[in-house]
């Protein structure tokens, strides 16, 4: 369980970390995780996660964070809960118990012990189209999101970014899949990787991927446009200058005719 002040939640996120065991199908680039060190825990304990989850948001909601350094200056507003994301660190469809995880906090949202909170499943797509995702995301109400990860717009540049064994059209198969029947935002980060920005091809190349997508009948109500801020495991990854984010945007809003914003 975590607690961040992130830009694309607009201010207060609490994350559940759905992966102790580190599990993911991606090698990003640009992912903080060490996936050399030995996980603690091989799996999520939902029982566990449920306790620490209501502790946690009822101490927010009783505005005690303010008693810490790090968070007492800060204004009332960033404080406020926006969301309860299931991520961490690894690929949070990839959790064997996703669904029951899903219900547990749910649960906890229905015993109104605690101020309402909104559901994010930040996920990379690749599991959205499996049986216990597809249970697990009928709890979801119209409240809650998913945030897909697309970091490109070929085969290539993905295998270069993400360093997946998993094809590009199963991405966008299984986005499309899940954003005809609800609203999907997508998350993209771009890098920059030994000194280069990503091409401009490749940005023309992702908002037609994006179009596809739209025109095929996915709900896309926001494009994230966003770069790494933290500090790699991989050295040769540095953060995309907002200009150059900006016009990625420009583009997606231009190509694909969406609402992009950069963080």
């Amino acid at each position: 369980m975590y607690a961040v002040i992130s830009s694309r939640a607009r201010g207060l996120s609490v994350g559940v970390n759905m992966n102790p065991d580190r599990k993911c199908n991606f090698g990003c680039i640009y992912c903080e995780v060490d996936r050399s060190a030995h996980p603690r825990d091989k799996s999520l304990d939902i029982e566990v996660m449920a306790e620490e989850l209501l502790k946690t948001i009822t101490f927010i909601g009783e505005g005690k964070l303010h008693d810490y350094p790090h968070y007492a200056a800060l204004p009332e507003e960033l404080l406020e809960l926006r969301h309860v994301a299931l991520s961490g660190d690894g690929e949070p469809t990839l959790a064997p118990h996703f669904s029951d995880a899903v219900e547990a906090i749910v649960h906890i949202r229905a015993m109104g012990r605690a101020p309402f909170f909104k559901m994010v499943l930040l996920t990379n797509a690749t599991g959205l189209d499996q049986p216990q995702v597809q249970h697990g995301l009928k709890h979801f109400t119209k409240y809650d999101e998913i945030w897909a990860k697309l970091d490109g717009g070929t085969q290539a540049f993905l295998n270069k970014v993400n360093r997946l064994d998993i094809s590009l059209d199963k991405i966008l198969a299984n986005i499309l899949l899940v954003a005809r029947q609800r609203p999907v935002v997508i998350q993209s980060l771009f890098p920059v990787i030994n000194g280069e920005s990503p091409p401009l091809e490749e940005i023309e190349q992702y908002a037609l991927r994006l179009k596809e997508l739209k025109a095929n009948g996915a709900q896309i109500p926001l494009v994230q446009i966003y770069s790494a801020t933290r500090l790699a495991n991989h050295k040769e990854c540095e953060h995309l200058p907002l200009r150059a984010l900006s016009h990625i945007a420009l583009t997606v809003r231009q190509v694909a005719g969406l609402h992009a914003e950069v963080f």
